[in-house]
């Protein structure tokens, strides 16, 4: 099908390279518009005007409107309802299709479906673009989807040739972006948002800060196996939030991983296979969106949900020093290491006796790479609750873990300044020092900081005994 005009609706894909939406639109169109919409239906449910994330975006939808400006288009950015503005955007520039990339969340695919039907005579065209594989392509031999990991990776391995990570050749056709006068762009406080502490982290936003990261995270790529579960060490690739929002392309990364080829490349790469395995365990279980566990015996378990455990924990004042660490980090950043994120979720939902849900919004109001199959997926992963999930009687000391993941209390230090002068061992049981050391220390438990809210090994034998009930219900 070839068309005169059509029109590319960017979402969480802000970039103009490998992008499969807009390489079939300057293939099969003479003359392309692009648009991309803060949408009102989204922001508005936002409590936080300071949101990190909407400013992440701003700058790199910034990005991108003058990249397309410069190979002589433009991005037409709007501020309302993405229902209503893009049929009436492609009724007023007469386009012929409409070119988007899939989007996999209920919320996201029933929008995408009235925006269709609304657009009526005007075709629309939808592509896999922000996952390797999707949807039914990696089945078990039964036709069924994998409800464990390691078959799947395996699964995903064996088809991942070079043509499954073939990027799209925008450039070949680039001279069909529209021309037009180049359109303004709303600020941050036109769309009711004010600016955060971005621009003082250490995140750079758009495709030039996704390149910047990946260059920098190949060069140490070969320690990433052992570096990436210590939070006090670089050790991670901190594109998250890149992947999030599309400035990077995930066919680009594992081609990456695949190329280097060394164990901590395969490593990484078994994480982006984690990302994919999440979004399809959604497409196929669409009832975790509504809040559902995707082990059904252990939806309705009797959590006691204290809410000053909750409040404390939030607050990063549970006098467990790495669990609070990890919540300041959250709290102050928008962005958790991801050990870290295991050890809090299970200590909220295992020591704390808190319903998982509970963390899961609170990551998905703070996280500035939230995405909802992953958060979803970790926090049920941590509660076991979910698809391929720890067993239930695992369960994280948050004292061994501190150890362990933090020995020299390095990270604690960065976030809990209170326990700048204990020694490597008092940081990780500050509690355990005794009113000399505590003087010593100018610290005083229960003042300068917490002492534990609850103890481990009696929450421990709580959280056993409520998970064997739900496990003898059925």
């Amino acid at each position: 099908m070839q068309y005169h005009h059509s029109l590319v609706w960017f979402r969480r894909d802000l970039r103009d390279f490998d992008h499969a939406a807009l390489y079939h639109a300057l293939k099969t169109s003479q003359q392309v518009h692009c648009v991309f919409v803060f949408d009102t239906e989204i922001l508005d449910a936002l409590q936080n005007k300071s949101d990190r994330r909407v400013e992440f975006i701003w700058e790199s939808v910034q990005e991108l409107k003058q990249a397309l400006q410069q190979h002589g288009g433009d991005l037409l950015v709007k501020h309302g309802k993405a229902s209503e503005i893009i049929p009436q955007l492609a009724q007023a520039l007469k386009v012929d299709a409409v070119f988007v990339n899939h989007d996999y969340e209920p919320s996201a695919i029933a929008r995408d479906a009235k925006v269709k039907t609304t657009l009526a005579q005007i075709d629309f065209h939808s592509f896999k673009d922000q996952v390797i594989f999707e949807k039914d392509e990696i089945l078990n031999l039964s036709g069924k989807p994998y409800r464990v990991f390691t078959p799947y990776r395996n699964a995903v391995v064996k088809q991942l040739d070079d043509d499954a990570l073939k990027a799209y050749p925008v450039d070949c056709h680039i001279q069909h972006l529209a021309k037009s006068q180049p359109s303004a762009l709303p600020s941050l406080q036109d769309i009711g948002f004010a600016q955060t502490n971005l621009k003082h982290m250490h995140l750079p936003t758009g495709m030039s800060g996704g390149k910047a990261l990946l260059e920098d995270f190949t060069s140490r790529i070969s320690q990433y196996k052992t570096a990436r579960d210590f939070p006090a060490v670089k050790g991670v690739s901190y594109l998250s939030t890149h992947l999030r929002f599309g400035t990077v392309s995930i066919r680009h990364l594992a081609r990456i991983a695949r190329e280097i080829d060394n164990p901590g490349a395969d490593v990484w790469l078994n994480e982006l296979i984690w990302r994919d395995f999440y979004f399809q365990i959604l497409h196929h279980n669409p009832q975790i969106a509504a809040g559902h566990t995707f082990n059904p015996q252990f939806n309705d378990l009797n959590f006691p949900n204290n809410q000053a455990y909750f409040d404390a924990w939030c607050a990063g004042q549970t006098g467990y020093p790495l669990v609070d660490a990890a919540m300041c980090q959250i709290n102050q950043t928008g962005y958790m290491h991801n050990r870290l994120r295991m050890i809090v979720a299970s200590f909220l939902v295992k020591d704390l006796l808190i319903d998982w849900r509970w963390g899961e919004r609170y990551f998905a109001e703070h996280l500035i790479d939230f995405d909802f199959s992953a958060n979803n997926g970790g926090w049920q992963w941590a509660a076991s609750t979910g698809c391929d999930a720890q067993p239930w009687f695992r369960i994280f000391n948050p004292i061994t873990q501190s150890q362990r993941f933090d020995l020299q209390g390095k990270f604690i230090r960065k976030y809990i300044p209170a326990l700048n002068h204990c020694n490597d061992k008092e940081i990780h049981q500050p509690w355990q020092m005794s009113a000399a050391q505590q003087k010593n220390r100018q610290l005083w438990i229960g003042k300068d900081y917490p002492a534990p809210i609850v103890d481990h090994a009696s929450q421990r034998l709580l959280a056993l005994d409520l998970y064997k009930t739900a496990s003898n219900s059925d």
